[in-house]
């Protein structure tokens, strides 16, 4: 009997060579970051900065300019303790005292609250709201930067890490928007980039959420994922790299580390995906943002996530479904009572409910068909913009964005303000 012959492309081998220095990786990970800690002082912690280690939100980003900042925690029902800040009033001493509803800013995934206000004013969303008189709350997920604390566990504990965006619809913004609104008396304006989209549209399919909100605002909103044309995500999806990874025993995904790198690089021996420029092959070709700030903006960014969020994400791209994380048919039974996960039914949302998205043509995350999917099953009818030659990272760090977008919105939402309930 003839022995076996194969041959292997050269993207081939060095994608299996790569997944061994991966595997090998999460081993050495897996055996050295098992360190247990229970030692959280919850009530002190509620004193003191999101993270000691560096400058806070506030006087990194925001009181350098001249604006006034409040930091806050709040905790989830989970015990996970949020950062939260408030820019109160504009730059100019005649917007001091804000005369506007609440905003709510959410970040998207891989992201943290500080995208909001990374450019200078005047370019930025979080300055651009405070200039014009709203009282602008910045919101962070757990996992990132500011949002690093549990009241049971510590970061390097695998429980720290089990949750999907499923939990960050069902508690942090939930959380968030319930101490905005307890803090101003007022019903309050959303505002969600990417991730923050997922999130905030399945948070509205809650009536305790949508009595809170007066509108919402999405920028490259995102539901649906089949149809995105990153060739970096598809790959990544269809390599089942998440599973692999979780099997591994990896709980935090860090693009930072070399597990991180790793995870990029095995992506990028495919022969059909360019990662000559990492950013482009994974968001589209972004027009309008300072690529000499490039540098400043990696010191902030990418954040970490769970590897189960990423899982999640990976799931939507795969099967094309708005859904709760799917944990197998046994998993499902156990957790919905159910042999599938169960769908975010978006005709939920109130037909009277003021919706506007924004989207890009380069967009490679948010594909028009798949918002057009989305829309069919919003009842409330969102007020649309689109901008051809914008992609994912342009809502939020393009120099051109107040003109192009932050302008409408804000006219949206100036639209929407009489009927922005005050307690």
């Amino acid at each position: 009997m003839g022995g076996l012959s194969f041959k292997l492309s050269t993207w081939q081998l060095m994608g299996m060579l790569k997944l061994c220095r991966l595997m090998l990786l999460l081993l050495l990970a897996q055996y050295y970051g098992g360190i247990r800690c229970n030692c959280l002082d919850s009530q002190n912690l509620l004193k003191t900065r999101v993270d000691e280690s560096s400058p806070s939100l506030c006087s990194a980003f925001v009181s350098p300019y001249g604006y006034p900042c409040e930091e806050y925690t709040v905790l989830t029902k989970d015990g996970f303790f949020l950062g939260v800040q408030r820019i109160s009033g504009g730059q100019a001493s005649v917007h001091r005292n804000h005369s506007k509803p609440p905003v709510v800013l959410q970040h998207g995934l891989l992201q943290g609250g500080d995208c909001w206000v990374l450019n200078p004013p005047g370019q930025s969303l979080g300055f651009v709201l405070a200039d014009a008189g709203y009282d602008v709350w910045i919101a962070n997920g757990r996992g990132t930067q500011w949002s690093r604390h549990n009241e049971y566990y510590s970061v390097n504990e695998k429980e720290f890490w089990d949750w999907s965006w499923d939990e960050l619809a069902a508690y942090d913004l939930p959380a968030v928007l319930t101490f905005v609104y307890n803090t101003t008396a007022s019903q309050l304006f959303y505002v969600g980039h990417s991730q923050g989209t997922i999130i905030g549209l399945a948070a509205l399919t809650q009536p305790k959420v949508i009595d809170m909100v007066a509108a919402a605002a999405l920028l490259s909103p995102i539901t649906y994922l089949d149809h995105i044309t990153s060739k970096f995500l598809h790959r990544a999806a269809s390599m089942y790299i998440d599973k692999l990874v979780k099997t591994m025993g990896l709980q935090e995904f860090n693009l930072r580390n070399n597990i991180g790198v790793e995870f990029v690089d095995l992506v990028c021996a495919s022969e059909d995906v360019d990662c000559g420029n990492l950013l482009t092959a994974i968001t589209g070709p972004n027009c309008c943002f300072n690529n000499s700030r490039i540098p400043y903006y990696l010191q902030y960014e990418p954040q970490s996530t769970s590897l189960k969020n990423m899982q999640h994400l990976a799931q939507m791209v795969r099967t094309g479904t708005f859904a709760k994380f799917d944990y197998g048919f046994f998993g499902n039974v156990w957790h919905y009572f159910s042999p599938s996960p169960p769908s975010y039914d978006l005709f939920n949302i109130p037909k009277s409910f003021a919706m506007w998205m924004a989207s890009g043509g380069n967009d490679y995350l948010s594909d028009p068909e798949d918002i057009k999917h989305t829309i069919s099953e919003i009842v409330c009818h969102p007020r649309m913009l689109f901008l051809k030659d914008y992609g994912h990272i342009d809502f939020i760090l393009s120099t051109r964005a107040k003109e192009d977008l932050y302008d409408d919105l804000i006219s949206f939402f100036g639209s929407k303000t009489a009927s922005a309930a005050i307690r």
